[in-house]
């Protein structure tokens, strides 16, 4: 049985609707995709009634605040950001343009909503949850290297968002007895030396805190990963795709897939400020198997069969 898409509300004298996506690097390109076909389901078609304009800082997130002010002289109705540097830049551009982030590991903390019941203001959308993951990501890293005693923690130093995810994972390592080795870096020159400094402190395994910087190094961060011979665990599933170890977090492609729903109800009339901000419920975990058997590592088959998916 097919279904046809749902009908969109018409703008004013036939205009399309205009939204700008704003992001401090280029997304992977089924996270875009996966907006515009949640976006399609509901009626809004490109080049027919809806107009999408993307701008991305290419990992200077500097740029924003200038990439958010070209979105806003274009008239945009709407602006999607990604990531908490591009939301800030949004919120702090324009009070009466609707703001749909997605993720943003903890919108309270960084003062983008009242509330996650009743946003206030003019910015709703997804949360990601990274910090609360902190635990269980060092839980399922641990089962995959039971010796895990050293831990390094590669991230953005230049992203100030990324200080209290850093602080969750230190809290979650000293409950754990395990001591954290923090490598921030500040540009992908400093990549080779951070890992070279992970070696030279005797890092069991690694962890990344995502963030535009360290998605864009990806295929850098797994590389150096594989020839340091350091087992990994991500918060991106795209970091598997690239040879990663293991990932586990909220799926960011249904996080924009459904970031099309707030679109779609605010371009039908809600207000941002009425709509609660929505929490992931699921979670994957994705294991590479082909990259344990190169790193000389066996993944416990009572960790393999709780995956949801494995990569042989």
């Amino acid at each position: 049985m097919v279904t046809a898409p749902l009908a969109a509300p018409a703008q004013p004298a036939g205009m399309p609707w205009r939204i700008g996506v704003v992001r401090g690097s280029a997304p992977p390109p089924a996270e875009l995709e996966a907006l515009r076909h949640g976006l399609r389901e509901r009626g809004y078609v490109e080049g027919r009634n809806l107009v999408i304009e993307t701008r991305w800082a290419e990992g200077r997130e500097e740029r924003l605040p200038a990439l958010v002010a070209e979105l806003l002289r274009l008239k945009v109705d709407l602006i999607v950001a990604s990531a908490p540097a591009a939301t800030r830049a949004a919120k702090d551009a324009t009070t009466t343009t609707p703001i749909v982030m997605v993720t943003v590991a903890d919108p309270l903390a960084f003062g983008f909503v009242e509330s996650l019941a009743r946003p206030g203001g003019n910015v709703t959308g997804l949360v990601f949850m990274h910090p609360e993951l902190s635990g269980k990501r060092l839980e399922l890293l641990k089962a995959a290297v039971p010796r895990l005693s050293r831990l390094a923690v590669i991230w953005n130093g230049a992203n100030p968002y990324k200080a209290a995810d850093m602080k969750e994972v230190q809290a979650a390592a000293d409950a754990s007895g395990v001591s954290v080795q923090s490598l921030p870096v500040a540009d992908s020159r400093a990549l080779d030396g951070a890992f070279d400094a992970a070696k030279a402190g005797r890092a069991d395994a690694l962890i990344t805190l995502e963030d535009p910087f360290t998605i864009a190094h990806r295929a850098r961060i797994v590389a150096l990963a594989s020839a340091h011979r350091l087992p990994a665990l991500y918060g991106r599933r795209v970091y598997v795709d690239a040879g990663g170890l293991m990932s586990y977090g909220p799926d960011p492609i249904e996080q924009y897939r459904r970031a099309a729903v707030y679109v779609d109800r605010i371009f039908k009339g809600a207000k941002p400020y009425d709509l609660p901000v929505e929490q992931p419920t699921k979670f994957d975990l994705v294991i590479n198997l082909k990259t344990a058997r190169a790193l000389g590592l066996t993944i416990p088959p009572s960790l393999v069969v709780r995956a949801d998916q494995v990569i042989e």
